[in-house]
């Protein structure tokens, strides 16, 4: 064992945390339904590819002022 290991230490953090759910025992479940929302989604590929082919290129230096340079 190290002489560092503090084996019943808790962080404020985790204490503040396992107090949360304590109070609120369906806090995991809304968690997960927002993550839902907007990132556990299945991509149009199709749309992605769409969009992909619509980029216009673009010059390096887009605030360049002089428009005798290209």
């Amino acid at each position: 064992m190290s002489i560092f290991a503090r084996p019943h230490y808790e962080s404020d953090t985790t204490l503040f945390i396992k107090d949360l759910r304590q109070q609120d025992p369906q806090l995991e479940a809304r968690q997960r339904a927002g993550r839902a929302l907007l990132w556990d989604q299945k991509i149009n590929l199709q749309q992605k590819a769409d969009a992909d082919a619509a980029d216009v290129p673009q010059k390096p230096y887009v605030y360049q002022t002089n428009p005798l340079q290209d």
